[in-house]
């Protein structure tokens, strides 16, 4: 494989430094290979973050396969959409406080008791009696997800050179797509074959594995603010939020479901307005305002997210109920978009010169503009390669954009701010499905969704709401070629260069 220039770094890190450096030809690794990820530096680590990866996908996308069975043997249907918003407020909380936690009492000791409490969480779902135990488990798991899915964000930067950060990413993207892919379908079959309980008892062992990894990978010597609390209400004004805008759904009236969506965008809005004013904040300086490269990159973050989860909500339901698939065929194309991300992911990340990634940043919601507007008009032609080719589109976005776009906001964190960067990337990605499913929610409920609708008014209906979401991918071009153009050398635009 040929060799290529690596982006340009200076020997020594310093806080003004965008990454760690490159290794030199003497630790035996070559520019450019995917097998570096499993060299002997980082094998380990490699595992070690693809199953985070793959655990946080796999107990996001299993409640929708086991409840079911769990519903008929211990009750409680009318509390199955809290099986999964339980989950999410508690990683998105508890992911926002993991760059905190790591500062104060090192990664190694938070991530042992992260894994902890997530094994708790998974055992108490698997043994549970009732579904309030089910969710109590559920809350608990995504509290154990939110932190280790944050840290092994904060991890990249720090354990790889530059050169090797995409393919991290992409190796992340590949593992994602497998478990969110196939992690119901093994649900299901171990539901059928063993028992529901038997499906969340999987975690187990891979989350054993997953903690001997992290013990052995995550250092105990990066504490730094010994002496500095945690900033509480920002926290709490978040968790408040998020529970809001995930009980709108749950809402009858059209007019108290809107109030509700804009009391929890008001309330986590109030949680980042309260972090900045906090001698200690959560977030990095500056997350949100459009005066620098992670402001302004944090919003992409939070937007492209918030785009597609109108997808993700109604598509494989659309292709039921107005094109007539079956279950097992809707899921497949379905899960298009998290196969095109996959692989554009991984085709991309030979990637080096600083304009082609520069390019594939601006690009991302360009494309996801563009397989938007497919996918609306696939629903409303009643095309299914139309709508097929708009998920692939909408994958390819996140595929050749997401690895660049955040390896482009850690390099412009000072060093003192990185971790809070890295950390709050997924965090905020699962925010942006979160608020993307409460606006959609809204959306198709003020046109009238309902299961009872006739198959034209109910395809009229979906491609109305699928229009909302191409709304939020024109700021996210804007800010798109503002945060590169505003980011440092090289990732930034100096005169003469695009």
């Amino acid at each position: 494989m040929p060799k290529t220039a690596a982006i340009p770094v200076s020997a020594t890190p310093s806080a003004a430094d965008p990454l760690p450096p490159d290794p030199t030809p003497a630790d035996g690794l070559s520019d450019q290979r995917w097998l570096d990820l499993l060299a002997p530096r980082h094998a380990a680590t490699t595992v070690m973050l693809c199953m985070g990866v793959a655990l946080f996908a796999f107990n996001g996308f299993l409640v929708t396969t086991v409840m079911p069975s769990a519903i008929a043997e211990i009750g409680g249907g009318h509390l199955i959409a809290w099986s999964v918003s339980l989950y999410l407020i508690g990683s998105i909380v508890s992911g926002a406080s993991a760059a905190a936690l790591k500062s104060r009492f090192g990664a190694r000791l938070v991530m042992l008791i992260a894994t902890l409490l997530f094994l708790a969480g998974t055992l108490g779902a698997a043994f549970a009696t009732s579904m309030p135990q089910v969710l109590i488990g559920r809350m608990a798991q995504g509290l154990g997800e939110g932190v280790v899915a944050a840290l092994c964000y904060a991890l990249i930067p720090a354990l790889y050179p530059t050169r090797l950060v995409p393919k991290v990413f992409g190796a992340e993207a590949m593992v994602w797509a497998v478990a969110s892919f196939g992690g119901p379908f093994a649900a299901g079959w171990i539901t059928e074959t063993v028992s529901w309980r038997g499906a969340f008892l999987v975690n187990v062992p891979l989350g054993l594995i997953f903690l001997v990894l992290a013990l052995k990978t995550a250092t105990p010597r990066d504490i730094s603010d010994t002496g500095k609390r945690i900033p509480l209400s920002p926290l709490l004004l978040l968790a408040a939020g998020m529970l809001v805008l995930l009980s709108a759904g749950s809402v009858v009236d059209l007019r108290i479901s809107a109030l509700t969506v804009l009391l929890g965008l008001a309330l986590v809005g109030s949680s980042v307005i309260r972090d900045r004013k906090a001698a200690h904040r959560l977030m990095p300086e500056g997350a949100f305002g459009l005066g620098s490269t992670v402001g302004a990159g944090l919003w992409i973050v939070l937007l492209m997210p918030v785009a597609q989860a109108t997808s993700a909500v109604y598509i494989v339901f659309g292709l039921q109920h107005v094109f007539g698939y079956g279950p097992t065929a809707a899921g497949g194309f379905g899960a298009v978009m998290a196969m095109s991300w996959s692989v554009v992911a991984v085709l991309i990340a030979n990637l080096t010169s600083p304009s082609a990634r520069r390019r594939a940043i601006r690009g991302g919601p360009v494309l996801q503009c563009a397989g938007m507007i497919l996918v609306a008009g696939g629903m409303g032609f009643q095309s299914v390669p139309m709508l097929v080719l708009g998920q692939a589109l909408v994958g390819a976005a996140f595929g050749s954009s997401w690895s660049y776009l955040n390896q482009m906001l850690m390099a412009s964190s000072p060093a003192a701010e990185r971790d809070k960067t890295s950390g709050l990337l997924p965090t905020l990605q699962s925010a942006g499905y979160a608020i993307g499913a409460a606006l959609a929610g809204l959306t198709a409920n003020s046109l009238g969704f309902s299961e009872g609708l006739d198959r034209d008014t109910l395809r009229l209906v979906l491609t109305a709401t699928f229009i909302l979401p191409i709304l939020w991918t024109l700021p996210a071009m804007v800010l798109a070629r503002r945060t590169v153009r505003l980011a440092p050398p090289p990732w930034g635009v100096t005169p003469g260069r695009k």
